[in-house]
């Protein structure tokens, strides 16, 4: 943590606290006296030009009265007051501030401007700041209590990061009576400047952490907020309580998609893309908390339930199965355990009832029994006090049978009075206790859902799949034309051209402007056919009479034509017609219509949905939602969310659908999403499915004008992996290498590629004995976020395998206009020119993201790659920090 920018914010050596008083309403006075009380190991010194003395310390005036610029500013004074304050603490040198004040924009005009001035003072000073309007911030292990709470959270490892303070307020109160501590307490307010993003990637980092709890209200910069979730979800586990809806997002919007897709729906979906879990209550998050504080780490959802009462077991099975957690099959093997240490009249199944005279024994063989079966994830042991039970000693058959397993445990002592030795046996321990079924099934069922969100969260897909090629060019040209003449809605027969250019298959598709046109291209086409009104004004066709279907003469085409232009204008007068389209009647009689839909969410850029179709989809709501890009484990994951998956099964004489058609349809509109992004709404309703594949009989696009970007996928909250970076080069000896972005999947190449560098190769590296990359280090190096750092690797293959000769990798800095890179290759492959070709092409990735300076770290030592940088056009400078380092730098 030495290096991060947001040290001093977090950790810092002193501390001023300005308006502070000896008033007992004062906020920053509370502030003040919490500092004092709570140990805090460094300065702190009280601002407030009222007072020459304060609590026996010296007070000041004024930040420039200070005698020395303190690390962090903690201002709690009214709003007009603010900017001109933190304007003299920039000119003070300090650069971190905590701004607890209120009366900024949540007050109206006059709030919004203070605010933008309160943002414009600290840039100009370059100062980095928390809030307005929050409670404040709390590191126990050094006593910083920069919060008006009171009292001060016990240290431990779990970090809590709230738009609410008062949620803060209730969580430290909840904590301390449970034995919980905390690594931070961070209430971010208005977020005006230090978002979600920022402190994620701190808490990231942050070796006092290990897991993270989160109460969120709105997200303002969701591709760097998704961008750091993704990144801390990686190394720890996190949990969030997400309440409230955009604005934005319920409007009513055009197509059937829009109206299924609200806001909290396509929040879950980054959730499951981002590796946490998401739970819907306060007294839930309270229930995590106490999990993750044991540090419990599922692989599965496969539940064992061990209780001394049938009706409490029966009431968490029936949880669990609302809940989607799954009741494990015990093996024959643990059956036959159970047999021999339990009576007879035992359940002889799951849950295991050891019946309600169990002692510590029968506790200590089931859950043994239950932890070693290899069908099992986790245990759930519940007790109910009887005449004969001894909830202690139980309590301690349980904690010395879990301190032997890996899995997770978690208990349900039922009462009060008689079980809490119980239960206190089980904080002492660090097991998740509770005191209800309820808490203690949904705890494990987030922790499942985490499991699964992982799985999820290693999913790196591309923008385009490897089967055929996309025509991107020639639809944009359509998209192009379609804005040109000032239109956002494409027509019928423009939606399906883009999908046909993305090759989905579609009905074929005419337009007739007048009654024999349409009769004549009916009689080309074979009857019978189907008829609907084109109108980039209607979306729903049928409402208002605009579909006729089953045409199967001249004259009833000609009829149909005329009845329908009658009955639409009358509906619909404003609406502008272009005639009408003519398809054929697809005779596919064993289809299901499903819908394949996009929609594009504020804050969170372009989702894709799935669900059942036809005219009833709104009465159905039946639908599952996915953040792009998607590959086919996502895809399928997204199909199987829905009711409408288990009828593409077979089932009476209908055969089983081409459920990979489907997929092979997802895959496609995801690679839409990702190369147009114009597409704000899209609706293929009905997508007809059966045994013979899958055709669009509708469609409808709805567009909008983008502003130029650096970035291709900026419009997308996941960037895709980097596909078009892929490139192939010949060493001078003839081997073929490529040069690709990393994958999740290479860690173990990566981790092979490590173990075979030489000592000194290691130690120009990593800078340090490197035997190995831990665990963490190589989730860290592999799982990376292609929107703000990037590794390429040089490979060639080996007996039909690929093999690492070298990587070089950069990530951003937090100004956005530098990077920091790394470079190392294979000691075995030095000297052909591997090194140089890395760079080069990392510095053509660096500049194409809009990135201005490419720097780094070289040991002095280390003469072959400070030659390398300056034959690259490095600037090779003496380290201002340590002699035994060069900084070398370059513009881009």
């Amino acid at each position: 943590m030495s290096h991060h920018y947001l040290n001093s914010l977090f950790s810092p050596r002193s501390v001023a606290v300005f308006g502070a008083s000896d008033r007992e309403e004062s906020v920053a006075g509370v502030i003040y006296k919490n500092m004092l009380k709570s140990g805090f190991t460094g300065k702190v010194y009280p601002v407030n030009p009222k007072y020459e003395t304060l609590l026996g310390e010296k007070c000041y005036a004024s930040a420039a009265d200070l005698p020395e610029a303190p690390d962090l500013a903690i201002i709690a004074t009214p709003a007009p007051t603010v900017a001109p304050i933190l304007d003299t603490c920039g000119k003070r040198g300090v650069r971190r501030a905590v701004v607890l004040s209120a009366g900024f924009r949540e007050v109206g005009p006059k709030g919004v401007a203070m605010e933008e001035a309160l943002r414009n003072t600290a840039r100009k000073h370059g100062i980095r700041f928390i809030g307005p309007n929050c409670l404040g911030i709390q590191r126990p292990a050094i006593g910083l209590n920069a919060t008006f709470a009171l009292g001060c959270a016990q240290p431990g490892d779990l970090a809590l990061v709230s738009q609410s303070g008062a949620l803060c307020t209730a969580m430290l109160d909840w904590a301390e009576s449970n034995g919980i501590g905390f690594s931070s307490v961070i209430s971010s307010g208005a977020s005006a400047d230090l978002d979600f993003g920022e402190i994620l990637d701190y808490l990231a980092h942050d070796p006092a952490t290990k897991g993270i709890l989160m109460y969120i209200e709105g997200i303002r910069d969701a591709r760097r907020f998704m961008s750091a979730l993704r990144a801390v979800s990686r190394l720890k586990p996190v949990v969030m309580v997400k309440v409230g809806r955009h604005e934005a997002g319920s409007k009513a919007v055009a197509s059937h998609t829009g109206a299924l897709v609200g806001s909290d729906a396509v929040f879950d979906a980054l959730v499951r893309r981002a590796g946490v879990v998401r739970v819907k209550t306060i007294l839930q998050l309270f229930a995590s908390a106490r999990a993750l504080s044991s540090h419990i780490k599922p692989t599965g959802n496969r539940l064992a339930i061990v209780t001394n009462g049938g009706g409490p077991g029966v009431m968490a099975t029936d949880l669990a199965v609302d809940l989607g957690v799954r009741l494990a099959e015990l093996s024959p093997q643990t059956i036959e355990k159970l047999n021999g240490a339990l009576p007879a009249t035992w359940s002889h199944g799951n849950p295991v009832d050891v019946i309600g005279d169990a002692g510590a024994d029968r506790y200590h063989a089931a859950l043994e029994a239950c932890l070693e079966d290899p069908n099992v994830d986790g245990v759930l042991t519940m007790l109910t006090p009887q005449a004969m039970t001894r909830p202690g000693e139980a309590a301690d058959a349980v904690v010395e049978v879990a301190r032997q397993s890996q899995k997770p445990v978690i208990t349900c002592w039922m009462g009060e009075t008689q079980v809490a030795e119980g239960r206190k046996r089980f904080k002492e321990a660090g097991i998740p206790y509770f005191s209800t079924p309820e808490p203690a099934v949904e705890v494990f069922s987030y922790l499942a859902n985490f499991y699964e969100n992982q799985r999820q969260l290693m999913q790196t897909p591309g923008p385009v799949s490897r089967d055929a090629e996309p025509d991107a060019e020639g639809a944009r040209l359509i998209i192009e034309s379609a804005l040109a003449q000032g239109r956002h809605t494409l027509t019928e027969v423009e939606s399906k051209a883009l999908l046909s250019a993305f090759h989905i298959s579609v009905a074929q598709t005419l337009i007739a402007r007048d009654p024999t046109e349409a009769m004549l291209m009916a009689q080309q086409m074979g009857f019978p056919v189907a008829m609907k009104i084109n109108s980039q004004d209607i979306s729903h066709k049928s409402d208002v009479g605009g579909v006729r279907l089953g045409l199967s003469s001249g004259q009833a085409v000609r009829a149909a034509f005329m009845g329908m232009m009658a009955e639409v204008r009358k509906h619909r007068p404003e609406a502008q017609i272009d005639g009408v389209v003519i398809e054929p009647m697809v005779n596919r009689p064993n289809a299901r219509e499903v819908l394949v839909g996009v929609v594009t969410d504020p804050v969170l850029g372009p989702v894709i949905a799935f669900g059942a179709g036809g005219v009833d989809v709104e009465a159905l709501q039946d639908r599952a939602v996915a953040l792009p890009p998607l590959n086919r484990y996502l895809a399928d994951d997204l199909i199987k969310r829905t009711r409408v998956s288990k009828l593409l099964g077979a089932f009476r004489n209908r055969p089983s659908a081409d459920f990979k058609a489907v997929e092979r349809v997802l895959l496609r509109v995801s690679e839409m999403v990702c190369e147009l992004p114009w597409i704000v709404e899209l609706d293929i309703n009905p997508l007809l499915v059966d045994e013979s594949g899958a055709l669009a009989a509708d469609a409808r696009i709805m567009i909008k004008p983008q502003p130029p970007r650096a970035d291709r996928y900026g419009h997308m909250a996941i960037h895709p992996y980097p596909a078009y970076l892929v490139t192939h080069w010949q060493l001078p000896n003839g081997s073929d290498v490529t040069i690709r972005p990393i994958r999740p999947e290479d860690a173990e190449m990566t981790q092979e590629f490590v173990r075979g560098l030489s000592a000194e190769t290691k130690y120009f590296r990593y800078m340090d004995a490197v035997q190995e990359l831990s665990p963490a280090m190589l989730v860290r190096l592999t799982q990376i976020d292609y929107d703000r750092e990037m590794a390429l690797l040089a490979v060639t293959h080996q007996d039909g395998q690929e093999m690492e000769l070298g990587v070089a990798r950069y990530a951003a800095n937090p100004d956005g206009t530098s990077c920091e890179f790394a470079l190392v290759v294979d000691d075995q492959w030095q000297h052909q020119g591997i090194a140089h070709k890395l760079m080069e092409v990392l510095m053509d990735v660096a500049r194409a993201k809009g990135l201005e300076v490419m720097e780094g770290e070289v040991l002095k030592t280390n003469t072959r790659m400070l030659k390398l940088c300056s034959s690259l056009g490095f600037r090779v400078e003496a380290h201002p920090e340590d002699d035994s380092i060069k900084y070398v730098a370059r513009d881009l």
